[in-house]
């Protein structure tokens, strides 16, 4: 599964969205796939970073982390974490999704990504942090998407437990970014 992000490079704030490119036989290919297990086949990506951080990208195993999710999502989705539109964009191509509200903390992130996919009617952005937003009451989601975290690790399962339970009541069906390996390397 490939997905295509259109976003424009540019920076608001503390955060960037970047075009990278990643050639054969990089050092950073090795390293990657050396620490994690994750291998960047060459070509050009988007990124977007915080900090000076990558928080996120559209590269192939960052597409495989959430296709599961695509694959099943139809009908009233919520995500939260907006990130690079990566999820966003897979999920508008989709003819069976017939709205999608995103949540987003950052008025940054949303600066940057959003211009890029706000013309589609079934799309709602809000700015507000997912532990405190509240849904409106007669809304139940078919699918909820977690993904407000910059890495992944076992601390993060204790947040996904809380937006877990919050989302519990108004979601058919829901995932967070990196559950399994989270609880994979809990023990």
């Amino acid at each position: 599964m490939q997905i295509i992000i259109d976003v424009p490079d540019g920076v608001s704030g503390d955060w960037c969205v970047e075009t990278f490119e990643v050639r054969d036989n990089e050092l950073s290919q090795k390293i990657s796939l050396w620490k994690t297990g994750r291998y960047v086949p060459s070509g050009t990506y988007k990124r977007l970073m915080h900090h000076g951080t990558v928080v996120m990208s559209n590269t192939p195993d960052e597409i495989r982390d959430l296709s599961f999710f695509i694959i099943r999502a139809k009908g009233n989705i919520l995500i939260n974490g907006l990130g690079l539109g990566v999820m966003l964009k897979a999920l508008l191509d989709k003819p069976e999704v017939i709205s999608i509200a995103v949540i987003e903390i950052s008025s940054d992130v949303i600066n940057l990504v959003a211009p890029t996919y706000i013309g589609d009617k079934r799309l709602t952005i809000i700015n507000a942090d997912a532990f405190e937003w509240k849904p409106p009451k007669c809304m139940i989601y078919d699918y909820v998407w977690h993904d407000i975290w910059d890495y992944l690790c076992k601390d993060n399962l204790i947040q996904m437990a809380k937006l877990h339970r919050k989302y519990g009541k108004k979601a058919k069906y829901q995932d967070s970014w990196g559950k399994a390996f989270c609880k994979r390397i809990r023990t």
